[in-house]
């Protein structure tokens, strides 16, 4: 059976917030992401992050008037223990400086959990950013 697409990439992934300035200052400090032109959607404010690549992050106002919970750690059991996110919802980022990357974070006061893949050739660690969304970073 054929796929229906074809030519498929992964454009962005978006996250929404009550505070997209905090998320995307972490974003940017953590991972050097780029504030790239976000266009006007005039009710609501984004802010949009460039990666290397062809990689884009779209940080969306939150509205308080639907009812989802805004990250794992406000849902009905929230989750704070990044040992947890391996087998959870996360974004991977992939890093060329891991061992310092890693020890940086835990400078920065930031839970981490890591592993390795079970060859041993990549190693992980895992973290929630300012909302609760799960993160792994893996590298060599």
């Amino acid at each position: 059976m054929a796929a229906i697409a074809t030519g498929v990439s992964l454009n962005h992934i978006s996250r929404e917030s009550s505070d997209i300035r905090r998320l995307a200052d972490f974003y940017k400090e953590i991972f050097g992401l780029e504030e790239i032109e976000s266009p006007n959607f005039g009710e609501f404010k984004v802010i949009w992050l460039k990666a290397p690549g062809n990689f884009a992050l779209h940080l969306i106002e939150r509205n308080p008037s639907f009812n989802l919970p805004e990250g794992p750690w406000s849902a009905t059991s929230p989750v704070a223990d990044p040992s947890h996110l391996p087998r959870g919802h996360h974004i991977c980022f992939n890093v060329s400086n891991f061992q310092s990357f890693s020890k940086t974070l835990k400078e920065k006061g930031i839970q981490t959990f890591e592993k390795s893949l079970p060859n041993g050739k990549v190693k992980q660690v895992f973290f929630f950013d300012p909302d609760g969304n799960g993160l792994e970073v893996a590298g060599q």
